[in-house]
């Protein structure tokens, strides 16, 4: 289970991290990652399972893995941070493994986005 501090509540939050943030997709999940301007709070997550996925149980067994797996990487977020992940069909039927290698696939593009370009040691 998520801590209560970093569980997303507020659709003011869904929307932003849908509409102003990055985007990375894969084929069981996509991720949304935006940050809060001027904020030291803990990262903020939350997760959008629609009638696409599979039923109520289906779908709530979706949430349940994905919740787990964040759980484990919520310290690669940066503080002030809001990360939407949406469900596609197929993580319905997806392996554990499958959606902890697509997680940490999108994360790791959105977080190398947000990574200040580095210097060029040939000085150009």
């Amino acid at each position: 289970m998520l801590p209560s501090e970093s569980r997303m509540r507020r659709g003011e939050e869904f929307a932003s991290a849908v509409r102003k943030g990055g985007r990375a997709g894969r084929p069981t999940l996509v991720a949304h990652l935006s940050m809060r301007p001027e904020s030291g709070e803990p990262p903020l997550v939350g997760f959008v399972v629609s009638r696409a996925v599979g039923g109520a149980v289906v779908r709530n067994r979706v949430k349940r893995r994905l919740r787990h797996l964040v759980r484990e990487r919520l310290d690669r977020l940066p503080r002030g941070s809001l990360l939407v992940v949406r469900a596609n069909p197929p993580a319905a039927s997806a392996r554990s493994e499958r959606l902890a290698a697509e997680l940490d696939v999108a994360l790791d593009r959105l977080l190398r986005r947000r990574e200040p370009p580095k210097a060029r040691m040939d000085g150009r």
